[in-house]
């Protein structure tokens, strides 16, 4: 059966255009710890889950994500499962509104910034170094404030997936994520991948929020979080 690239997505990203990052074999994968925190095995087997299993970082969490429920490789403990809603672009991006503020390449220089709002607004995993995944661009005040930001993250044939997108709690409300997201899936589409995205199954307003910028759900997709037993 052919299994489409989304139906196993960090072992995707591992084994193809971000191999780089990538630490393991053929039996399981763990992804850059300065990047985040993901693992995957190359199946349910007894070999590849024993494999997965050794790949956890002692005192830290692995995440595996995949198109089924996985089961805990022995060995380890399950920490918390989560379902989420996949979704990928469909047609044109939508094109810049009028009186959108300006749009900034964020860098090395920012790092501190951007680390500064993932640890509030919680995007997902971010590591030190999980700005390298690609551009990151952001929207600062008047003052220079970092005050939202988007970019990618999991890369793979074709494909690029829209993350890390945070605004401050005090900056909610005025759009800023809508042209953000925007930004980063032109940006996309103008190298020839569409964009995709996850957000959590019950996270109502997110997913309207995509949809509105031409997102549809394509599946849901299993989170488990486990870490040494």
């Amino acid at each position: 059966m052919i299994v489409h690239p989304l139906d196993r997505p960090v072992w995707s990203m591992l084994t193809e255009r971000q191999a780089h990052l990538a630490t393991g074999d053929a039996r399981a994968l763990r992804l850059d710890r300065g990047y985040g925190v993901f693992g995957v095995a190359a199946d349910t087997g007894a070999e590849a889950q024993a494999a997965l299993a050794a790949l956890i970082p002692a005192g830290e969490e692995l995440w595996i994500v995949e198109g089924d429920a996985w089961p805990v490789p022995p060995g380890a403990r399950e920490v918390k499962r989560a379902v989420l809603a996949q979704m990928v672009a469909e047609g044109a991006p939508p094109p810049p509104r009028a009186g959108e503020p300006a749009i900034v390449a964020l860098g090395e220089v920012d790092v501190a910034e951007m680390t500064a709002l993932a640890e509030h607004a919680k995007p997902g995993p971010w590591g030190p170094t999980t700005h390298r995944y690609g551009p990151f661009f952001g929207i600062r005040g008047d003052d220079g404030r970092l005050l939202a930001m988007a970019g990618q993250r999991m890369l793979m044939l074709g494909m690029a997936e829209v993350s890390g997108v945070s605004t401050w709690a005090d900056c909610r409300g005025r759009g800023y994520a809508r042209t953000l997201i925007g930004h980063v899936m032109r940006e996309m589409v103008a190298r020839g991948e569409t964009p995709f995205l996850h957000s959590y199954a019950d996270n109502a307003g997110a997913i309207a929020l995509y949809e509105s910028l031409g997102f549809r759900i394509r599946r849901e997709v299993h989170v488990l979080v486990i870490a040494e037993s």
